[in-house]
């Protein structure tokens, strides 16, 4: 009996011993929470060049610790729970102002940013986070309509409404998403997209489901994958999604209505719960920079909000109106509010009775 006691003892100390071997390590070496050479960032899948994560790591001496999400309801979900300690995460404008009304936020200390100045100013203080108290934008984009000009003509589809055409019968793979579908038929009917009315919501199902002849599929991800193999004539997607399909495939055009659209964000943003706080204002900063941001942005194929990095990137890039459309076309542009459980519910509803028609 002694002789196991015994031995169960030593197992116990050795135990220990490696685990405070460990703990050491991974203070020494920045990989552990309770190192301050970490910075722990939770991010979108493949939405940054990894080479600027080494460059970061080599100018600052900060280790990335990177974690990613498939969803803003996810991320949330996660960081809301607790027992996270993510010093900065990337969510979108929406989700943005839903997490600053729910106290999950820390507010930016301005004075500790030094590329503010790089920013353009059409997409600074937007609604869902005033004087950017709590955020920086990361990425912008837009709401559109991908066509293939082996079987539609551009003059075809420049506008919402041209969906509707009966020529473009089982034609149609319109995105999964219930702001984004039923916000274009509030466009068609002059409404907005953060439209809190029973009548106006009723009228958009109505007009979204007069839609349903031409629709071949409602998906999400893989509307990219199959413009790019010519299995649809036409797409409604977000811009970053149109810019991966259109580099796979020379017939593919995108085009955003000049009547209206959305707007995306995809902001950077300190939980509440961050503990390394100089690695984040370092990592922002980083970010900020002009080169860097423009590096970021040819890697991901989204627009940059930073200004000054237009002249780091190719001129097709830049001065390519599908990506970064003119100024009459983003005027008319609209942000997603947090619309609140109640009408967020109603919205999901709408859209699920939606598809319950598809055949």
């Amino acid at each position: 009996m002694k002789k196991l006691i015994t031995g169960i003892i030593a197992i116990i100390t050795i135990v220990i011993i490696l685990f405070g071997i460990q703990r050491y390590l991974a203070m020494k070496t920045g990989t552990g929470e309770s190192s301050d050479k970490v910075l722990n960032l939770y991010n979108w899948g493949d939405y940054i060049d990894p080479d600027l994560l080494t460059k970061f790591t080599k100018e600052t001496g900060y280790k990335v610790s990177y974690e990613t999400f498939d969803s803003n309801e996810a991320m949330y979900t996660k960081i809301k729970q607790g027992g996270t300690s993510y010093d900065l995460t990337i969510p979108s404008d929406y989700m943005i102002q839903k997490m600053k009304s729910e106290n999950l936020l820390l507010p930016l200390d301005h004075s500790r940013l030094t590329g503010l100045s790089n920013y353009d100013s059409r997409f600074m203080n937007q609604s869902f986070d005033k004087n950017n108290k709590y955020s920086l934008p990361y990425f912008w984009g837009t709401l559109g309509i991908i066509y293939n000009d082996k079987y539609v003509k551009a003059n075809q589809v420049q506008h919402w409404d041209d969906l509707w055409s009966p020529q473009f019968k089982n034609q149609i793979m319109l995105i999964d998403s219930a702001r984004d579908a039923l916000g274009i038929a509030l466009i068609t009917q002059n409404k907005s997209v953060n439209d809190k009315s029973e009548a106006d919501l009723a009228a958009a199902q109505a007009k979204l489901t007069a839609l349903m002849p031409n629709v071949k599929a409602v998906i999400a991800d893989e509307i990219k994958m199959y413009m790019a193999q010519n299995e649809a004539a036409i797409a409604v997607t977000y811009s970053g999604e149109a810019s991966e399909a259109l580099s796979n495939n020379s017939h593919l055009h995108y085009v955003v209505p000049t009547e209206g659209s959305n707007l995306w964000f995809d902001n950077i943003v300190m939980p509440k719960t961050a503990k390394h706080k100089d690695a984040a204002y370092a990592f922002i900063n980083f970010m900020s920079n002009p080169e860097n941001a423009a590096q970021n942005a040819k890697y991901i194929g989204y627009a940059t909000p930073n200004k000054k990095a237009l002249s780091f990137l190719p001129k097709d890039i830049r001065n390519d109106k599908q990506f970064y459309p003119d100024e009459r076309t983003v005027s008319h542009l609209q942000v997603y509010d947090n619309l609140g459980q109640k009408w967020t519910e109603k919205y999901n509803d709408a859209f699920l009775e939606f598809k319950m028609t598809q055949r």
